[in-house]
């Protein structure tokens, strides 16, 4: 009994202990200020980096997942309308036997996993992805043949198909959600297109794209453009890569043959560049005006090679918040990781706040 007793009274010792613990490291964050609008009335989208890195791991599959899930808990709070990726959501399209050190599961669970992940937003918010090099060929775009339309559906998720406007052609001339258009009206009434277009998108599909921006039934609207290869980290278009694709298009094509001599594209949204453990590598901005003088607000957000580098935990959780002000045209951009928001021992670092991970824009 009495060696009972002292096991008891040492576990009750413990349980104190922890709970102490806890509380002191609560209080030593107690200035944490948890992601919140700055107006009431604004509404948000939400950016996500290019998933890869989580998908090809199944160890880190799960950080991937606690995203999904503060965004749906995030959903009201922060007004989220809309969820963007900004592509290569796994790390081989078609690889069957996976070498444990560039992921360990074969493509059919990296698709699987990806899928299933984003599922946790159906029916709640709807998303958009565009696909990037790793989601073509069988390890990274040596041909175009993607399972994408496999794995994300029209059906998928209810409230894409809602937004769906238009949808471009694959490679085999087939009906693809690779190239499509969706719309999106703020609740103050402010109408946006959303385009996503395949990587390294072939002239027709920048003709099919240009021809959508230029109907006159969109005239009034603001396009996002949103792709995967377009700004290299010291904010230039990137002319060329060593990609085995027949018709490639990357970023100063894509500026030329359709951003440029558009109206109303007034937003361009990509991935695909980083380096170890470098945020910064991860990132590119820059503004240039359009056929109609418009400032054209270009910008490339990825974070899958910090957290421990192209083999690390697939970008330590960072997403960015694109907080859409009532006045239709202010957008104010923060950089949060719900992974390091998680605990109160790691909340003083889920807040990027450099001047190139916060800052603000306002649409023309």
């Amino acid at each position: 009994m009495v060696k009972l007793y002292d096991m008891k009274k040492n576990v009750l010792i413990f349980c104190i202990s922890l709970l102490c613990n806890l509380n002191i490291a609560a209080q030593q964050n107690n200035d944490f200020i948890a992601p919140q609008l700055t107006d009431k009335e604004s509404c948000s989208m939400i950016l996500l980096p290019d998933p890869q890195t989580y998908i090809k791991f199944d160890y880190n599959q799960p950080l991937f997942d606690l995203m999904m899930a503060w965004i749906v808990r995030n959903i009201e709070p922060l007004n989220i309308g809309l969820v963007l990726c900004t592509g290569d959501l796994v790390e081989q399209n078609n690889l069957l036997t996976p070498d444990g050190i560039n992921g360990n599961q074969p493509s059919k669970s990296q698709w699987e996993a990806v899928s299933s992940a984003f599922g946790k937003l159906d029916g709640k918010v709807p998303y958009i992805l565009a696909t990037g090099n790793h989601d073509y060929g069988i390890r990274a775009a040596e041909n175009r043949m993607t399972f994408y339309d496999k794995y994300f559906p029209v059906n998928k998720n209810w409230l894409n198909q809602k937004l769906l406007r238009d949808a471009g052609t694959d490679c085999n001339n087939m009906p693809s959600l690779t190239n499509a258009i969706y719309e999106y009206i703020t609740p103050q009434g402010k109408k946006f297109l959303i385009m996503v277009l395949e990587f390294a998108p072939r002239d027709e599909t920048l003709e099919w794209a240009k021809s959508i921006v230029d109907n006159e039934k969109y005239a009034a609207h603001a396009v996002i453009l949103l792709t995967h290869s377009y700004l290299s980290a010291d904010n230039k278009h990137i002319e060329k890569e060593g990609y085995l694709l027949s018709g490639p298009n990357y970023g100063a094509a894509i500026w030329e043959k359709l951003v440029k001599p558009s109206k109303n594209i007034c937003m361009v949204l990509a991935g695909h560049i980083g380096k170890p453990d470098d945020p910064r590598e991860h990132l590119a901005f820059r503004e240039d005006k359009n056929a109609a003088g418009k400032t054209v607000y270009q910008m490339v957000f990825n974070a899958q090679a910090l957290g421990g580098g192209w083999h690390g935990n697939g970008g330590d959780g960072w997403l960015r918040i694109l907080e859409f002000m009532p006045d239709g045209r202010t957008v104010k951009v923060k950089t949060f990781s719900p992974l390091f928001a998680a605990s109160p021992t790691t909340q003083q670092y889920s807040w990027r706040t450099a001047d190139y991970d916060e800052f603000v824009f306002v649409l023309e």
